[in-house]
């Protein structure tokens, strides 16, 4: 006979006091807290590329890129989350009574792993699409060279666009900015984490 444990909400106003003192990330959707899982060299690597990019070809423009640890609140979604890459217009706009969690990004790129790919492409991306700022939305996968670009029209609209080869630019349609897919994935080992 097995016992089905019963599932502990948490307010976010909780979340986020168990947060600031754990030596871990989680995540929080609506009341329930995950643990993040950590990433591997690969991911790393993507992640640490498109932030280098970007955060040289936005110097000393009106835009901030934050980077894996940098926690977003959803309110819409009631989620805390960190997105592996945010770009945000400024002024930075927080999370009411905090300063250490954002609300406003224009652009997000999530690096996909088996793991939280569906998650990235599904319920993440909803959510996401209830940011009003939100302009595009980037998934990077890290076992083959392949990257998806979702950004919004003037009619809220989304378009996708998909690149394969090392060689073409991804052009970024909330920033002024072009990022070759053979730098993004500059050093990436694909046949390391088969």
């Amino acid at each position: 006979m097995t016992i089905a444990q019963e599932t502990r909400y948490y307010s976010p106003e909780e979340y986020l006091e168990l947060e600031v003192n754990s030596d871990i990330r989680h995540e929080y959707i609506d009341g329930v807290i995950i643990p993040m899982t950590g990433g591997t060299p690969n991911h790393n690597q993507i992640a640490g590329n498109f932030y280098a990019v970007l955060n040289f070809a936005l110097k000393r423009q009106p835009y901030q890129v934050f980077v894996t640890d940098q926690r977003l609140w959803i309110p819409n979604k009631r989620i805390h989350t960190y997105p592996d890459i945010m770009v945000i217009q400024n002024p930075l706009v927080y999370e009411e009574g905090r300063k250490d969690t954002l609300t406003n990004p224009i652009m997000i790129a999530e690096v996909l792993s088996k793991s939280t790919s569906s998650n990235d492409r599904d319920q993440k991306f909803a959510a996401y699409r209830t940011i009003s700022t939100l302009q595009e939305y980037i998934l990077i996968d890290q076992y083959t060279m392949h990257v998806e670009q979702y950004w919004k029209t003037d009619n809220n609209k989304w378009i996708f666009s998909e690149f394969t080869d090392e060689n073409t630019s991804l052009n970024l349609a909330s920033v002024p900015c072009q990022i070759l897919l053979a730098d993004i994935y500059d050093k990436v080992d694909f046949h390391a984490e088969v």
